[in-house]
């Protein structure tokens, strides 16, 4: 019986390969590795980290204002207009249907005050329905506002209180995430924002479910959505708009809450 003769050529060549494919798999069991603790990072970390950044700037700021209990209280401040400002005096409770722009009134005592520095958390919000409790910074920029887990201000739209539009951005995935249930809101729930001054309280009036990110129409000073025009109002008031992406974890599109003053309170 004749014995196969393995030259050490062919040999060699098995070795490499084998080398080559135990290689391979170490490099795929490595690069998924690091996709997992990139994913982990990204859902757990950053929300993690933003959270508690976020936290202790609300308990930083209620320390500035002299109050160390606001969440439980709902008290707060804020800045307004004397010409402009209403005043919880000026609209008695109203069911949620009937809520709307309010008559204007005397601001709250720091009117007066400059707008705040770009980057510069001087605000709580808060939405009981989805308890949240988070700050508002002036600007939209993801590394200075909204990867802090802080909910963002647009420049250019006005200040909580006064008329017009007071548009704010938030994250809904990763990064504290503050607005990741905003679409749970329905008409006639609460929100809140707190300033130096003053507790404002807006009511949840309409939701716009998607739009275009460049539909810059919905914070305007009397919001409406130049993509879907049905979306919107058409007169002046006192309005809140809230913007976050959507759907989840995209940024291809726009989701869209907006409410309208129904109170003033001053501290």
């Amino acid at each position: 019986m004749r014995q196969r003769v393995m030259h050490h050529g062919a040999r060699r060549r098995r070795e490499r390969r084998r080398r080559a494919v135990w290689t391979g798999g170490e490099l795929l069991v490595t690069v998924g590795v690091v996709l997992l603790l990139l994913v982990v990072h990204q859902l757990w970390w950053t929300n993690r980290e933003a959270r508690e950044g976020a936290q202790r700037r609300v308990e930083a700021l209620e320390r500035e204002w002299g109050r160390g209990g606001g969440a439980a209280s709902g008290t707060a401040a804020g800045s307004g207009s004397p010409s402009d400002a209403p005043s919880a005096a000026a609209s008695p409770p109203q069911s949620a249907a009937g809520r709307g722009a309010l008559a204007t009134a005397p601001g709250p005592p720091d009117s007066t005050a400059p707008a705040p520095d770009l980057s510069q958390a001087y605000a709580v919000l808060s939405i009981p329905r989805l308890h949240l409790r988070v700050p508002v910074a002036e600007g939209v920029g993801k590394q200075s506002v909204l990867n802090k887990g802080y909910v963002g201000h647009y420049p250019g739209t006005e200040q909580p209180g006064r008329a017009g539009n007071f548009a704010l951005a938030g994250h809904r995935n990763t990064h504290g995430e503050p607005f990741r249930y905003v679409n749970r809101l329905a008409p006639g729930d609460t929100v809140r924002v707190e300033t130096r001054s003053a507790v404002y309280t807006y009511a949840v009036d309409r939701t716009l479910r998607q739009t275009s990110a460049r539909d810059s129409g919905v914070i305007r000073p009397i919001p409406r959505s130049t993509v879907h025009p049905a979306h919107g109002y058409t007169a002046p008031g006192y309005y809140l708009t809230l913007t976050t992406c959507t759907p989840e974890y995209t940024s291809r599109y726009r989701l869209v809450v907006w409410g309208k003053l129904v109170s003033m309170r001053p501290r």
